[in-house]
């Protein structure tokens, strides 16, 4: 479950990144919106959202990028997005209509507190779109299983505090992807700091996705940087990752 600044590393390659993605093995793609302040990125993310921003990226631009898209992938496309822009662009139904007009699946509310969460979570229900907030290794059992009975779609599930960020160690996720599954049926998709197929294996041995940012936002940066084509490098690390995922089951 790749990550991919959208405006990056320039306006419009979202049209070729996405395909290259789902050509590699990606299931579901999230676009995060660019944002001024970003309030779990790491450095390499807030680098890449800096720059698309300096170089005229909007939100209304990144959809004009997905509607273009849209009808040349059929991989899900999840938008990552602060509650700031959320309010900037209608508020929760006007910016949910919005996004699913230019195609969006569905949404991630990185910066959403469970509290104030309600509007946002019953627009994109009521648009019959996805919605996740996050679950922090430090989120207390109680409000995790709140956490998991407001979101649909998927859970997201930190590996660990902080922002985000290459790690050189797999993430152990076994204890409390094992403590959500007795709060919830929906799938747990695991984030920061998983960048290697190693570290994919680790993590879907007991959850059911990995999703990877950092790892292939700096990697596409370094191939604008080196005049290579970011989306075939994009596509040659996304099926490096996707080696460590299971073999499909083989139907008799």
């Amino acid at each position: 479950m790749p990550f991919l600044c959208g405006g990056h590393p320039a306006r419009g390659d979202l049209a070729r990144l996405i395909p290259a993605l789902e050509a590699g093995g990606a299931s579901i793609i999230e676009v995060g919106i660019p944002f001024s302040d970003p309030i779990a990125d790491g450095p390499i993310v807030a680098a890449a959202m800096h720059d698309a921003l300096q170089a005229g990226a909007t939100p209304a631009t990144v959809m004009e990028e997905i509607a273009a898209v849209r009808p040349r992938t059929n991989v899900g496309l999840v938008a990552m997005v602060s509650v700031s822009i959320v309010w900037r662009m209608g508020g929760p139904r006007g910016f949910v209509e919005r996004a699913t007009q230019a195609g969006f699946d569905g949404f991630i509310f990185p910066d959403a507190p469970l509290e104030e969460s309600e509007f946002l979570l019953r627009a994109a229900r009521d648009a019959g779109k996805s919605a996740s907030l996050l679950i922090a290794p430090t989120t207390p059992p109680a409000r995790a299983e709140q956490i998991a009975k407001g979101s649909t779609g998927f859970l997201y599930l930190l590996t660990r505090s902080g922002i985000t960020g290459e790690q050189s160690e797999a993430p152990d996720v076994s204890a409390r992807v094992r403590q959500l599954r007795e709060m919830t049926d929906l799938p747990i998709a695991c984030g920061f700091g998983i960048s290697t197929r190693e570290h994919v294996r680790a993590v879907v041995a007991h959850a059911d996705a990995a999703i990877v940012g950092s790892g292939l936002v700096r990697r596409i940066s370094e191939s604008a940087k080196a005049g290579r084509d970011p989306a075939v490098d994009a596509k040659v690390f996304i099926g490096q990752l996707a080696s460590g995922l299971p073999a499909p089951a083989v139907r008799a």
